[in-house]
């Protein structure tokens, strides 16, 4: 018989290796992604009627992302997690295949339709995070979510140059093969998916009524947290989806725009492996000052020039400030819901990811159209408000707390 030490070491091993796969998951969503981020703007200038539609196909994955959300997860809690994980993937691998088919018609609608399929995809992998905490200790939340967020940095890396590889690999139709390249990841993150049944015990449920979901959203904390999330998914999409554009309408060849996401990506995902844990040391509101002032950092360099190590620098910028803010803000979401029910914790994320989602999908689409009528510059600029929410709800925050600690000090002493 196991002693209770033994119990526990089993428990962490188990635990460990839950969060183990689900870093291997993420890797290989990112990768597939990073496949579309890199290519998905110009294969849509390439199918558009319309420059100004060249960036509505990656709009799509995005609408599709927040109208999967609340989906994903009232079937995460009937059927669990692992089962709905892999039918995101499914829909990935399917979404990649229509995507190739698309280009070889030279189909521009049934990309687009492509593009929603990947959008579900993404949808469940964006649950990925909160399955880590579940799986995780009280004390390493918010390194489990730095870690999964993490496993895409080798992701930043392959995903690109995938896609730059395959590119050709359907002779006569450029990058019909790269989107086979997301069917293979998407169908690999299946079977590695089918790993992570019984991997830990079920949670456990707090008593009583679900709490109506209006007094859920009204934490300030949760405003604070679906801020931060929202913020910087925006804000980095907005920049990022044109910058393909901008990159080659500079006169720069497709490579440097592949190069340009793929540092882009490493440093969305490299700061994984240390933002959970500075976050616990620092607090999440440094967290999301921190990448608010990187994002304005970013913004300021692509301000300054258009060469390749000016979109490069800009894009790193961006990419660490979105880290810092969306690890943090997931961080605190965790935090804010931790001893509420299962049913209360799955819609409060329910209802991060659908508000990160739809909001993410107004700034993807609008990207391309202010490009297109305004420029780059303005595609920098418009980004300051955001950030100015997001550091200013944060500071609002702090001081909220802050002023509950000294009204709790004083009726101590009082008493």
């Amino acid at each position: 018989m196991k002693t209770p030490n033994a119990f526990r070491f089993t428990l962490l091993q188990a635990s460990e290796r839950r969060v183990a796969l689900l870093v291997l998951c993420q890797a290989l969503f990112v990768c597939a992604s990073a496949i579309g981020l890199t290519l998905t703007g110009l294969v849509g200038s390439m199918l558009a009627p319309s420059r100004a539609l060249a960036t509505l196909p990656y709009a799509l994955v995005t609408v599709a992302t927040a109208l999967s959300t609340v989906p994903v997860s009232l079937l995460a809690r009937r059927w669990g997690r692992p089962r709905v994980f892999q039918l995101g993937a499914l829909a990935g691998a399917c979404g990649g295949a229509l995507a190739s088919w698309a280009i070889v018609r030279n189909d521009f609608l049934l990309f687009c339709t492509a593009n929603l399929a990947l959008g579900a995809f993404a949808a469940s992998a964006q649950f990925y995070r909160f399955a880590a905490t579940e799986a995780a200790s009280a004390t390493f939340k918010a390194q489990a979510i730095g870690w999964v967020t993490g496993g895409g940095v080798l992701a930043a890396v392959l995903g690109p140059t995938l896609a730059a590889l395959a590119r050709e690999a359907v002779p006569g139709h450029s990058f019909a093969g790269s989107y086979l390249a997301v069917v293979a990841l998407a169908l690999l993150s299946i079977l590695v998916l089918s790993r992570l049944r019984g991997g830990t015990a079920a949670p456990v449920l707090a008593a009583g009524a679900p709490t109506p979901l209006l007094q859920l959203l009204h934490r300030p904390a949760f405003l604070v947290a679906a801020c931060g999330c929202a913020v910087g998914a925006a804000s980095m999409m907005f920049v990022m989806t044109a910058t393909p554009l901008a990159v080659v309408g500079c006169g720069l060849p497709v490579t440097v725009a592949a190069g340009v996401i793929q540092w882009h990506l490493m440093s969305m995902y490299a700061p994984g492996f240390f933002s959970g844990r500075l976050i616990a040391r620092w607090g999440v509101t440094r967290a999301l000052w921190l990448g608010s002032a990187a994002m304005a950092g970013g913004s300021l360099v692509a301000l300054s020039g258009q060469s390749a190590w000016q979109f490069g620098l800009a894009l790193m910028l961006n990419g660490a400030g979105w880290n810092f803010m969306f690890v943090g803000g997931s961080a605190l979401l965790a935090e804010t819901f931790a001893h509420d029910s299962l049913a209360d914790r799955t819609r409060a994320q329910a209802a991060n990811e659908f508000l990160v989602a739809a909001i993410v999908a107004i700034a993807a689409m609008a990207s391309g159209w202010v490009f297109d009528g305004w420029g780059w510059g303005h595609v920098n600029g418009l980004i300051w408000p955001l950030l100015a929410l997001a550091a200013g709800s944060a500071l609002w925050l702090q001081r909220r707390q802050d002023l509950t600690l000294d009204l709790t000090k004083t009726r101590l002493r009082r008493a």
